[in-house]
């Protein structure tokens, strides 16, 4: 019976969702991948290898994912991939069975319940690599050609497995726009069925000649789609910064016209209205001394040594214990006092201490 935990990790595999199961995995990193479920007690490697998910499959693989795992009828991973191989070609072979083989060489030789090996099926899988009958030497791999081939293979990897790693945490959700988890896991679906279809056709086509075209169109749609992936990506990039850099103002803004209403004469010489943790115009409410001090001193340029202690020095006024006890301390409500005079001294100290800095 499986778990919360492992029926989610299933249905990120099915789905495909890269970019989700990494996360949940990076989440979760306790999660043992390798349980069975279902009427075939297979495994998400499993399902991950009879759907022909190879970045699924690799991404499962680093996080510790058996490859000698058997199901009801005694089948690892590595037979449901040589399976594929056997119908969809080349392909296929080199994304499931390759990086099956090398994490667990063993695996090859692990029969199933019909006592047949991984290696007995791939014995039958054949590559073109025939030439015309009237030349006797055979066709030769340009080495520059097959290096070119394994730089790609290796950049798409790392890749897939980096993509979205260092994305900010502090935007805000568009509702408007597609998030990036999103964007990222449609663009590697586009890939994959790109991929599968050419396989497909690969194993349809008898024709060494038509495959020479087709391998000649896979290598230029890959090169279409990583250009594609770069520029959304700097896209991607350049609105978050734009909308982080709009955050940032609005709450200095917001920071600096609470300052001025809580602060001012009129406002003090009414005396009316107590004062709660709550109604103090912290910089950042919720956020540490660090992050208070950034807003307030957002904008300025820490280059300009005279301009930014004039700043510092402002900040130092507003926030000055004493000042701050006589501008505030009668209008300061009880329960909430201690607190706040304790937050406004640890908002001096920091701003004090980069004063000090300076010098």
């Amino acid at each position: 019976m499986v778990n919360r935990k492992q029926k989610k990790t299933v249905k990120y595999v099915e789905e495909g969702s890269f970019m989700k199961l990494k996360s949940y995995l990076r989440k979760h990193s306790d999660l043992d991948l390798n349980f069975s479920q279902g009427k075939k007690r297979r495994t998400p490697l499993h399902l991950a290898c009879s759907l022909g998910d190879d970045v699924i499959l690799r991404l499962l693989l680093k996080h510790g994912a058996d490859v000698l795992q058997k199901d009801k009828k005694g089948d690892t991973p590595l037979h449901i991939a040589a399976n594929r191989a056997l119908k969809y070609g080349k392909l296929v072979y080199d994304d499931l069975v390759v990086p099956l083989r090398r994490k667990c060489p063993d695996a090859m030789v692990s029969p199933n319940n019909a006592g047949i090996t991984p290696q007995d099926l791939l014995q039958w899988i054949t590559f073109e690599t025939a030439v015309p009958k009237n030349n006797n030497t055979s066709e030769k791999k340009d080495d520059e050609q097959e290096w070119q081939e394994k730089l790609f293979g290796e950049c798409q990897d790392e890749f897939f497995e980096t993509f979205g790693q260092y994305d900010a945490d502090y935007l805000f959700e568009d509702t408007d726009e597609e998030d990036f988890q999103d964007w990222a896991d449609r663009i590697r679906r586009e890939y994959i069925t790109k991929q599968h279809a050419e396989a497909q056709r690969q194993a349809s086509s008898g024709s060494q000649g038509k495959r020479k075209r087709k391998r000649g169109e896979e290598e230029r749609a890959n090169r279409e789609l990583h250009e594609k992936l770069q520029r959304e990506h700097e896209e991607y990039l350049g609105r978050a910064a734009k909308k982080a850099e709009e955050t940032r103002r609005s709450k200095k803004q917001c920071y600096e016209e609470r300052c001025a209403a809580t602060f001012s004469a009129d406002t003090a010489s009414a005396n009316a209205t107590k004062l709660s943790y709550g109604h103090i115009p912290w910089p950042a409410p919720k956020g540490s001394v660090e992050e208070m001090v950034e807003v307030m001193l957002h904008g300025a340029d820490r280059k300009d040594v005279p301009v930014f202690r004039k700043l510092l020095r402002r900040q130092q006024a507003v926030w000055h214990p004493d000042r701050f006890a006589q501008r505030c301390g009668d209008r300061l409500e009880e329960r909430d006092k201690q607190k706040i005079l304790e937050t406004v001294t640890a908002l001096s100290q920091e701003l004090n201490r980069l004063a000090q800095s300076l010098r």
